[in-house]
């Protein structure tokens, strides 16, 4: 059964995660992590280290606000709202994008299993400059 610390210190992680401690994710990950999200599915440590790398490079700010977080043996389930600056989305501002996280948890307290959901519309597409209000429009017309 996965420890409450263990739920804490992932989250703890996340907010301190830039492209220069990307080698520190064995910290809280195994070595065969899998990890998912609307955009990717990466396998193994060595994999998402550089998939973490490449994202965070040109990152000027990232930061995870946490709500619920739910632990349940070893899954747990967290929401959040990340706030980034990225310099070629949205003009340099702060994009907000709400989500949450699946994780399994191994016995040794490192996650082995991550799954994030989230609007990739809402943190990528909507902020890029042609296809931003494209995008935007789209959802109007569909609510």
């Amino acid at each position: 059964m996965a420890e409450p610390a263990a739920l804490e210190a992932f989250c703890a992680f996340f907010n301190k995660l830039d492209n220069t401690c990307t080698e520190k994710l064995y910290e809280v990950y195994t070595e065969d992590i899998v990890f998912s999200d609307p955009l990717h599915k990466i396998a193994g440590r060595k994999a998402l280290e550089r998939y973490f790398s490449t994202m965070y490079e040109n990152v000027e700010q990232c930061q995870f606000r946490y709500h619920v977080r739910q632990l349940q043996g070893q899954q747990a389930f967290v929401t959040w709202t990340m706030t980034f600056i990225h310099p070629r989305l949205a003009g340099g501002k702060p994009v907000e994008v709400e989500g949450c996280s699946a994780l399994t948890f191994a016995d040794d307290g490192r996650v082995q299993r991550h799954r994030d959901y989230f609007d990739a519309g809402a943190m990528l597409y909507e902020h890029l400059p042609l296809m931003g209000s494209t995008i935007r429009w789209l959802k109007k017309r569909l609510a």
